[in-house]
């Protein structure tokens, strides 16, 4: 496994494009569900008004490129993403670990649709509690709420 150098940040307006890009390259490598008009309806969401509706921090590299990214409002993990070329390197989990010990993450929502994700949850302590048929835009994305077991 390849080792990455990488510093937690906390996130800035400034840091919003390359946040959305990262959001964007993430959601096409995992979420292969989703339409492009899809992407199209979340992206100008994502960029005005959820990042500024969370408490974010980032992964940098040596050279401050974002390689991936938190979302935490409440005790809830709204957002997790990962540039698609840094999965399965560590990563996710010490986003996942940051979100939990910093930030006291016990929930999070999950595409049905997206069974990574769900088994990337389970495996670090994460049951499914409830199912939302819709998404919370009213799409047709079915939501497995997860939470931390105690």
């Amino acid at each position: 496994m390849t080792t990455i150098n990488f510093k937690v940040e906390k996130v800035s307006k400034n840091d919003y494009a390359e946040i959305v890009e990262v959001w964007e390259a993430s959601v096409r490598a995992t979420h292969t569900f989703l339409t492009e008009d899809d992407i199209t309806y979340f992206k100008p969401l994502i960029l005005n008004q959820y990042l500024d509706a969370v408490t974010l921090r980032c992964l940098k590299d040596e050279n401050g490129s974002i390689l991936g990214f938190i979302g935490v409002s409440d005790n809830s993990l709204e957002m997790l993403f990962l540039s698609p070329k840094y999965r399965g390197m560590g990563l996710g989990k010490h986003l996942l670990k940051l979100a939990t010990e910093e930030f006291g993450v016990a929930k999070v929502d999950v595409n049905e649709q997206n069974p990574e994700a769900c088994g990337f949850y389970q495996h670090f302590g994460f049951s499914v509690i409830g199912r939302s048929e819709l998404d919370g835009s009213g799409k047709p994305y079915p939501i497995l709420h997860m939470e931390l077991n105690k």
